[in-house]
Order: C-alpha cells, then structure tokens, then sequence
C-alpha cells in the first residue's frame, strides 16, 4: 500500500510541474487533463501526508516518554501518544479507501427500466409503485427525472417503464438496484384476501457519451409513429413517437414522452448509448472474476435482490441480509438506509480485498 502512496506522490509532483511549465497552457487540452488529474490526486496526497504527520507525532511522544525525566513532559507525551494511537486506523482505513479504484460511472445520470415479471395485474400495479418511488428518490436527492417510454395496463399499473435520472452521482447511489424485485402483499384486485408474490424486475445503466459510444447510423432503423398514453397537446395528433432499433444487438428503443420527433430521437439514442455501454462493461466484469466477487451485486438482473412484505411492513435485502421495518417510508422514495447499507457493504468487501492482495 504505502509503495503505491509513494508512487502516487511522486506523480502528483510530476504533474505539478508539467502545469507550470509554459508549453503546457499553450495546449488547452493537455492542460485540462493535467489539471483534471491533478485534483483527483491531491486528496490522496493529503491524506498520506496526514497519516505521516501523525505517524511522526507518534514517534516523538514515545521518544519522550523514554528520555524525558520531568513528570508533567512525560504525562503531556503519553496524552499526545494515546491521540496519535486513535487517529492513527482512522488515517490508515482513509488511506485505503481512497486506493480502491473508483468506478467510472459513479458521477453519470442514470437510465431505469422498470419491467413487470411474475404475477400479472399485480406484477404492473407493483412496477408503478417503484417507477414512483424512484421518483421519489430522485426529488429528494435534487436529481431530474424524464420519462421515455411506457406502457400502462389502463388500471394503474405498469407493464414497462423507461426513465433517466439526471444529477451527478446519481448511477453511484442507484448501482445496487439492479435485480429481480419480490413483492408479497394483497393484491389490490384481489378480493378474497390472500397474499400474492409477484416479481418486478429493474435495470440501472449509466448513461455514455457519444465519444464513448459511437453508434453507426446506417446500423439502426428509425421508425416514426403516433404516440400512445393519457393525450395531450399533439401528442396523439402527430407522428411524434420514436422507435429506434440497432440492428448489430437487436436492441429496440421506443420513446414517446416529448410532443418533438427530434427530442423523442435523441432521447431514445441516449438510452441506447446506455444499454450498449452497459453490455461493454458486462463483459468487463466477466473477464475480472475478482472484481465481481467483491461486489454487493450490480447488473445481474436475474438475481432476486430484494423481498418488499406489506403485511409486516418489511423490506429484507437478500445480498447483505438487511431487514427493516418502514416499507411505508421506503415505497414514498425514503431509500437512504438501504442504499447506504449496501454503499458501505461494498466497500467492507472492497477494503478486505485490498488488504488480502
């Protein structure tokens, strides 16, 4: 650990130097991506600096402690030991945290697809109550929502919904909802009162640029057509809706939430970015076996992550074994307590992993 500090330092002084250097400003390019990596090291640098600082201090109280002969000097030292001894893990676990690669799409908008599995009528009612808690979610958080496509069941319910949230940090605090989705609860067209379990299934992808993702336009069929839904001003009176279908994956994007063609288009090219840049870092993640085992669990859709009991009011998350009594709070977008747990779970593992290498 404390090689790779060393080395990092030494690149972070490296850097500084190039910034200064008169033919960096002259390339506005290089410049950015100096001062852009520069800021990425300086905490870490910081920190180490800290740790060192205090890895001193400690040095030199038990020094005191062993040659001092006045007694106030050496109860002074064995108060400055004790502090040096408590920060000191504090210091050293800040240290580690900051060394475990950070996941490049933590700070991206996300796109969520929400699908109804197993159980019907019910299935949808319950793929409605998420879509809304997500949405939820995102208000609280400051984050932006826009809706692409969706296909309602005409009683509430939701077969399938397509949506972004917009804000930074949006994909690090959404990542862990990827998965199969269990509800057990009476249903609402149910009138003899037993319990029912049915399943959602959600999907979160971060969204990619064009430069990351650069889609052939003579590899995608664009097909145009009137919208569907609640009406509203043009929006069932023109051809409006876009349905976009890349023809290499076979991947299929309607959108038909905007009253434009142009803003229905470029909505539906910015999911399909997504969904294609997910598939890259799914085979990234195939390839890095280890990487996947020190994972919560992120990007499996069929593996079932979450049980939602109305009956008992409980929410049980099967990857870290979290169960909670507030379901009322957590379907009205309060997913903080969870989300956290398994931001924190993942990085225990992540931390345990780091130490073993």
């Amino acid at each position: 650990m404390f090689e790779r500090l060393n080395e990092t330092v030494l690149r972070y002084e490296e850097v500084t130097q190039l910034i200064n250097e008169p033919s960096t400003a002259e390339d506005s390019g290089r410049f950015m991506e100096l001062m852009k990596e520069q800021s990425k090291l300086f905490p870490v640098v910081e920190a180490f600096k800290a740790y060192k600082k205090n890895e001193q201090e400690l040095q030199e109280a038990e020094m005191m402690i062993d040659e001092e002969s006045d007694p106030e000097l050496k109860s002074l030292a064995r108060e400055e030991l004790a502090e040096a001894k408590r920060k000191q893990p504090e210091l050293e676990k800040a240290l580690k945290l900051m060394l475990i690669p950070k996941d490049e799409a933590d700070d991206r908008n996300v796109v969520v697809e929400i699908r109804a599995g197993a159980g019907g009528e019910e299935a949808a009612l319950f793929a409605a109550s998420l879509y809304r808690m997500y949405v939820r979610y995102a208000e609280n958080h400051g984050f932006s929502v826009e809706t692409t496509d969706a296909e309602d069941t005409g009683i509430g319910g939701l077969k399938y919904v397509s949506f972004m949230i917009n804000g930074m940090g949006a994909y690090s605090k959404l990542k862990f909802e990827s998965g199969v989705h269990r509800v057990q609860r009476v249903p609402q067209t149910e009138s003899g009162g037993r319990i029912h379990t049915s399943t959602v299934t959600v999907a979160i992808m971060p969204e990619a640029t064009e430069v990351e993702v650069n889609i052939d336009p003579n590899e995608c069929r664009i097909d145009v057509f009137r919208a569907s839904g609640n009406g509203g001003q043009c929006v069932n009176t023109t051809d409006s809706a876009v349905r976009l279908t890349h023809l290499p994956t076979g991947i299929v994007i309607s959108c038909q939430d905007e009253k434009s063609q142009i803003k229905n288009k470029a909505k539906a090219f910015k999911v399909l970015r997504a969904k294609l840049y997910e598939l890259e870092r799914e085979k990234a993640h195939e390839a890095e076996a280890s990487l996947r085992k020190s994972q919560v669990g992120t990007g499996d859709r069929s593996e079932k992550i979450r049980t939602y009991n109305f009956p008992q009011s409980r929410l049980t998350d099967h990857r870290i074994n979290l169960t909670i009594y507030s379901l009322d709070k957590v379907m009205d977008g309060e997913l903080d307590p969870v989300i956290d747990a398994l931001s924190a779970e993942d990085q225990a593992r992540k931390l345990a992993g780091l130490e073993d290498q």
